[in-house]
């Protein structure tokens, strides 16, 4: 982007802007939203207006440009007969001049919901009377009635009735949707003073009023504008809607690139929905949006555009998704989609079944662009071993918690290249895993937590009670999850150290009525509970617990230290086999006991596109 500025200030009367929107020179694009404003909010803008105060700046983005086509839609309540280009578009006050328009400007309803969110139809009045005097909130003047114009209470009974000019008149209720008729203003004036000639010098006064404080400042009124030339670009519109439409939906890339293909008759949001349906029927995939899905197209583009034009960078970034042309997308969506699918399947081998223990969503991404463009060579054992010690370095290596996107783009060419005999990919190169680090592992919120726990089911940990692998069908019906080994319970008793005993060190998977087995008893205990509750030999449950890396003698004298300190190192070698990589005991500066630091869990911080 220049810095030539892209960008006028201005302000234009609250009347040519309503006209504008009349007759459609001024419409939304199609990624905005609807119009969610309730009574409340209306009654409040309008009472801004009246009293002359600021209601904020309008951004408009002038049309005309080639390379930012949107597809426009009126706002609503223009009617539908008006058929127009538009000159340009509200990038950010929908709400306001929505709300505006149609109660300032439509000869309809407005169409509104209640606190409730019940639907509603009202029109707004201010009460003269309250709008002249010092003793009420101008909020309490402007006045919410039913779309018949009459008045009821919560039995049906009729309170009021201003069905008519003349009763409109008679209760001093001036109707805001004629303030910028002129005919109609007038008409009604004339009424207002022949509806009572007992005390017309009274109201003539109190009409000269009216006028002067809030009538004329009301059609005088003006809205500063940010206007948009139509040289702005695409990510420039992108970053400013996000930056200004705090009140509304965030607009992401998809909902922009939404609006662009639109514009060429093409419904992006109702083939990602098609899509999605297909993904979320993969329990690992339930979390997968459709900015993800849009990163893994680009890649692949920008990839395909590399193999011809080696100068031609790999990306994902906003600027690239928002260049997708749209027969890019069409000729990606399906390759990526099955890629997003082998990926899942690859994800099962891996011993991750759902999108809560899976480590990173961000990494599902390139994950997804690797398989759609090996395809069949993908399932070959050799390649899969590969794809897999890719995939755990950025696991164990905390790799995919932020700035992720400069890594998308590496991790794509250079893996293909890797499993095409080139050298290792950065994602393997930069990976490393402290020991001390599995000191601080304790929640889900790490991803090499919920890593190092799939390791040990794709390494065959069986169930304490049952003997039984993990697989998909068990890991849901038997509610498999992550629990301690020392119960808490029991290490609070013995004045555990809660720095080691909480860790992933003292950690494995385990169905949930095993953990209800286990209780707060002693490991000896326990172990004795379930060998005679479920026949297992003490030589079988040894196995067992072998599964799980665990130092089975020191697990039945209930020796803590040593348990410990055996897990630790087998974990370790455990993270080595997953990795490629060596991981020096001799550089663990562990402190001791009570030497020990936690460190907050902030690596899986996921970024969206």
């Amino acid at each position: 982007m220049s810095n030539t500025t892209t960008f006028y200030i201005t302000k234009e009367s609250i009347q040519k802007i309503l006209e504008s929107i009349k007759e459609g020179k001024t419409q939304l694009p199609d990624f905005q939203r609807g119009w969610v404003w309730d009574d409340d909010h209306i009654i409040s803008v309008l009472a801004s207006i009246s009293l002359s105060y600021p209601i904020g700046a309008i951004m408009l983005l002038v049309t005309g440009n080639n390379d930012v086509r949107f597809k426009p839609k009126l706002i609503e309540g223009v009617p539908d007969t008006v058929n127009r280009e538009p000159d340009r578009l509200i990038l950010d006050g929908q709400q306001r001049l929505t709300a505006l328009y149609q109660s300032l400007f439509s000869s309809q309803p407005v169409s509104t919901q209640d606190r409730r969110r019940k639907q509603i139809k009202r029109w707004y009045y201010l009460d003269i009377a309250k709008a002249l005097s010092v003793n009420y909130d101008r909020e309490d003047a402007i006045r919410s009635i039913p779309e018949d114009h009459i008045v009821k209470d919560f039995r049906g009974t009729i309170i009021a009735d201003y069905s008519t000019m003349e009763k409109e008149c008679a209760a001093e209720l001036l109707p805001l949707s004629i303030i910028y008729d002129p005919i109609n203003l007038m008409n009604w004036q004339m009424q207002y003073f022949k509806v009572d000639e007992t005390c017309l010098k009274e109201r003539m006064d109190r009409w000269k009023n009216l006028l002067q404080k809030i009538i004329s400042p009301m059609q005088f009124y003006d809205i500063p504008l940010i206007v948009l030339d139509k040289e702005t670009p695409k990510e420039a519109i992108c970053q400013v809607f996000e930056k200004v439409n705090t009140g509304g939906v965030p607009l992401t890339v998809f909902e922009l690139l939404t609006a662009i293909y639109a514009a060429e008759e093409f419904n992006l949001r109702k083939d990602w929905e098609e899509i999605e349906r297909s993904l979320k029927n993969i329990e690992v995939l339930t979390k997968i949006q459709n900015t993800d899905f849009l990163q893994a197209i680009s890649l692949l583009a920008t990839y395909e555009h590399k193999i011809s034009s080696p100068d031609v960078g790999v990306s994902c970034k906003r600027k690239e998704i928002l260049n997708l042309r749209l027969e890019d997308y069409k000729k990606w969506a399906k390759l990526a989609k099955s890629g997003f699918l082998r990926a899942a399947e690859f994800l099962y081998s891996q011993k991750i079944f759902s999108h809560r223990d899976l480590p990173y969503r961000t990494q599902v991404v390139p994950l997804a662009t690797i398989f759609a463009m090996l395809g069949d060579k993908a399932e070959t054992d050799g390649v899969k071993a590969m794809i897999a010690r890719w995939y755990w370095c950025g696991v164990l290596g905390e790799l995919y918690g932020s700035a992720i996107e400069g890594r998308f783009a590496k991790d794509l060419p250079e893996v293909i290249n890797w499993i095409n005999g080139g050298q290792e990919p950065s994602t393997i190169q930069d990976a490393n895993f402290a020991p001390t680090r599995l000191y601080t592992l304790r929640t889900r919120n790490s991803a090499a937590y919920k890593g190092i726990s799939a390791l040990l089911m794709r390494e065959g940990a069986l169930d304490f009670r049952s003997g039984d692998t993990y697989d998909k069908q068990k890991y849901f019906d038997k509610q498999v999850d992550i629990h301690h080994i020392f119960p808490v319970d029991y290490c609070k008793r013995m004045k555990i150290d809660e720095k080691k005993f909480d860790c992933i060190i003292n950690k494995t998977p385990l169905s949930a009525k095993t953990n209800r087995m286990i209780g707060g008893n002693a490991p000896d205990v326990y172990l004795d509970k379930i060998q005679k509750n479920a026949g297992i030999t003490p030589n079988r449950m040894d196995e067992i617990l072998s599964s799980h890396i665990i130092d089975y003698a020191a697990l039945r004298k209930d020796d803590f230290e040593i348990y410990f300190s055996a897990r630790e190192h087998a974990i370790l070698s455990r993270i080595e086999k997953a990795m490629g990589k060596n991981i020096l005991i001799a550089n663990n500066q562990r402190a001791k006991d009570n030497d020990i630091e936690e460190i907050e869990d902030t690596t899986d911080m996921e970024v969206a596109g």
